[in-house]
């Protein structure tokens, strides 16, 4: 019994340290040399019309990657109870970016190169292309074969707590500082009245009231901007004075009660969150990696969440079906 128990032991072991055992940089040099040419080419040429591209992969990547994995498997459109309708996916997109260039990824390369590899890659080239510093991608994640809306219940919401927020990402692997550094990503993109009509007008727990954290002069902007029974589809940045521009102006504003999402202002609540968004400032930032360095440090770790690789998966033809 008790060399049973050591087997499973060590074959668990086993699969948690090799889960990204595989995932390197340059993985497909070999088998298609120009992928990451072909997929920043289709990104570019979206942008170009499209610069709300950006912030959606750079999401896209967040959301496949906590639900399951980094594994493609928010792509798959197979029905009413595919991941991609979850409630905590509202909003999501990018969807037919990640196809095209799967297209022109496969008419070079046919059957090597994964969907996950491809979000993975995208959302560095959103990143970039929003004046971001670059940071290598690691690749050889293999595609998922399981889409369930329900393996979303547990996606980080506008309305967690901290420590709701801070147990979600160390479920996945990630400390305080990836918190602050990967919602830093809300530097870029926009939201909708809708996320916002509970923390301006029906904040207190007897359903009334403000968020005390939103800065007064920037209460009277929010409301100006989505008053109480308007139109909750209106938009606004993310991040306020910068929402075109991945910079730290979105830790600046958590500092200052200019966060337009509650969940960006809960981390300057908790002193371990709060200590890693300060360091961002002052004279602590020339002692150390830079916020840009330290993001794509994050990006790559996240990028590792419950990978397949090696004979895990499959290489999907097309990102949206299993077959």
């Amino acid at each position: 019994m008790i060399g049973a128990v050591f087997l499973v032991l060590i074959v668990t072991m086993t699969k948690l340290a090799g889960g990204g055992a595989q995932l390197k940089v340059g993985f497909y040099d070999e088998t298609c040399p120009n992928f990451e040419s072909i997929v920043g080419g289709v990104i570019r040429d979206v942008a170009a019309t499209n610069p709300n591209i950006s912030p959606a992969l750079l999401r896209l990547h967040f959301h496949d990657c906590f639900v399951h994995g980094c594994d493609g498997s928010i792509l798959v459109d197979n029905g009413a109870a595919s991941e991609r309708h979850a409630f905590g996916h509202q909003g999501v997109g990018g969807f037919e970016v990640i196809e095209r260039a799967k297209a022109e990824v496969e008419a070079v390369c046919p059957g090597v190169v994964s969907c996950a590899d491809i979000v993975a890659l995208a959302a560095r080239e959103a990143v970039v292309l929003t004046n971001g510093a670059s940071y290598e991608v690691e690749t050889g994640r293999r595609d998922g074969g399981v889409s369930n809306l329900t393996l979303a219940d547990d996606m980080p919401d506008i309305d967690d707590s901290i420590q709701t927020l801070k147990d979600k990402f160390l479920n996945k692997g990630l400390s305080n500082k990836d918190l602050v550094l990967l919602s830093a990503a809300h530097t870029i993109g926009t939201t909708a009245c809708f996320f916002m009509t509970k923390r301006l007008y029906s904040f207190s727990p007897n359903g009334g009231g403000s968020d005390p954290a939103i800065n007064p002069s920037f209460l009277d902007e929010l409301k100006a901007k989505c008053p109480e029974n308007g139109d909750v589809n209106v938009r606004l940045p993310i991040d306020h004075g910068s929402g075109q521009t991945f910079d730290t102006q979105i830790l600046q504003n958590i500092r200052t009660g200019f966060t337009v999402l509650q969940s960006d202002a809960r981390l300057y609540e908790d002193s371990s969150t709060r200590n890693v968004v300060d360091s961002y400032f002052g004279f602590l930032p020339f002692l150390g990696p830079s916020f840009e360095t330290e993001f794509g440090n994050a990006m790559v770790k996240m990028g590792r969440i419950g990978v397949l690789t090696g004979s895990q998966g499959t290489i999907r033809r097309v990102c949206g079906s299993f077959s």
